[in-house]
């Protein structure tokens, strides 16, 4: 993904309010299917880290793009952005590479 792709993504995502909460269970297996849920109908969400969440975002945006098909877009204190695109038919057009 490029530069500009992101800053795209970035701007689209600035009004987004977080979805999905970790909390202290982390990333349970209902977590990570919640989260799919969500990137398969809205392919771009905020994700919130919660102060009792067992793992470090670090870890959590790794895990995140090693078990998925994920982008993710940016990083701001203990909030994620991800990125996933609809596989038949996307609803958010990037800009060319």
């Amino acid at each position: 993904m490029t530069g500009k792709q992101k800053r795209h993504l970035r701007t689209m995502a600035h009004t987004l309010k977080p979805v999905v909460n970790l909390g202290k269970h982390g990333l349970s297996p209902e977590t990570k299917s919640e989260i799919d849920t969500q990137l398969l109908e809205h392919e771009l969400i905020k994700l919130k880290i919660l102060d009792s969440c067992p793992i470090s975002k670090k870890e959590c945006a790794d895990v995140l793009k090693q078990e998925n098909s994920l982008q993710v877009v940016q990083i701001i204190g203990k909030t994620l952005t991800l990125y996933c695109p609809h596989p038949e038919e996307p609803k958010i057009e990037l800009p060319a590479a």
